[in-house]
């Protein structure tokens, strides 16, 4: 299997994400296929040309004369840059030539390029933007999380089969649905909340009815569906929140000498929380809704996001999420088409 990795994009230049394509080589037997600056790549691989080779032999470059910035608008950019490296990964999917896309650039020019590229899904109105939030369980999939900030009924619905499809990946065989809002009583919410529950209601899916902010962390559905502005917020305030709770932390055990013998004796508690609420131990954000496979990660990954990030490509394709996908919008809209 090979994966195409946007090397221009991110916040830490090249080298991170070349480092991340070898960590994801080195654990399994993918290739990786760089695409960028062809000069600036090799030059990065030449440093590591003393370290294993069969590693480096896995892995490819793709020349991509342009690249596009954080701070340019996606539509703009991805008109004009025809040879940016975002759209040359993109395009190697459609080509065949790999079987997904993985970038940490800008996250509105990703989802430009992998629509223009690759289209749509048949019955998909608009691709959305999942993300995997930690549990007291299971992970949930959250989606959309910044594609689409203002929807309609349909879009919701939709986002809750492709949204099913992709937490397929946990070995989840028929998650549970909810919907995002005020209150857990049938009723609560505004329009869009209330007709949306009303058609995942009357639907074949698993759903289980309105879920709570203060529930996301609870576990105790596999699915969370909302629009793109709700749903980017939430996942906002839990990386600050994260954050800020590890810091909190630190402050409160440097205050006495015995917080920081408790945080010695405590230590590996400490970093297997830490590690469970680092966003770059879910890798990135799944493009679901495309005719391929395509990952968005953060700005600020680090090598290890970008190697999760690479493996949770690759388990999309193992799993077959988009054929899943496909499945379950041919059904729904089947039914409706009998309905009618």
């Amino acid at each position: 299997m090979r994966i195409a990795l946007d090397a221009m994009g991110g916040d830490h230049g090249p080298e991170e994400l070349i480092d991340g394509a070898l960590l994801a080589v080195k654990q399994t037997d993918l290739q990786v296929t760089l695409v960028g600056n062809r000069q600036v790549l090799q030059a990065h691989l030449d440093r590591l040309r003393s370290g294993d080779t069969g590693l480096l032999q896995r892995i490819q470059i793709v020349h991509a004369a342009e690249v596009v910035e954080m701070s340019e608008s996606p539509v703009d950019a991805i008109r004009k840059k025809k040879d940016a490296s975002v759209l040359v990964a993109f395009d190697l999917v459609r080509q065949g030539q790999a079987d997904a896309a993985v970038s940490a650039g800008n996250s509105g020019a990703t989802m430009a390029a992998a629509v223009r590229k690759l289209g749509r899904m048949e019955h998909v109105s608009r691709p959305g933007i999942a993300s995997i939030f930690p549990t007291l369980k299971k992970p949930v999939v959250m989606m959309d999380v910044g594609a689409n900030v203002d929807c309609r009924p349909q879009h919701l619905f939709q986002f809750a089969v492709m949204a099913s499809a992709f937490s397929h990946i946990f070995d989840i065989d028929r998650p549970r649905i909810g919907i995002l809002s005020i209150g857990e009583e049938i009723g609560k919410g505004n329009t869009l909340v209330k007709e949306t529950y009303a058609r995942l209601a009357a639907s074949s899916l698993n759903f289980v009815g309105n879920v709570e902010g203060r529930d996301v962390f609870q576990g105790n559905v596999d699915v969370i569906v909302c629009d793109g502005f709700v749903g980017n917020i939430c996942l906002k305030l839990s990386e600050g929140l994260a954050g800020a709770a590890m810091q909190m932390l630190k402050d409160e055990i440097m205050k006495s000498t015995a917080a920081k013998i408790g945080y010695f004796l405590a230590r590996p508690a400490f970093r297997s929380f830490a590690k469970r609420v680092d966003y770059a131990e879910y890798g990135g954000a799944p493009l679901l809704g495309i005719n391929g496979v395509g990952i968005i990660c953060h700005g600020k990954s680090s090598a290890e996001a970008i190697k999760n990030a690479i493996l949770e490509a690759a388990k999309m394709v193992e799993k077959q999420v988009n054929q899943r996908i496909a499945a379950g919008l041919a059904e729904i809209a089947q039914d409706e088409e009998a309905v009618v």
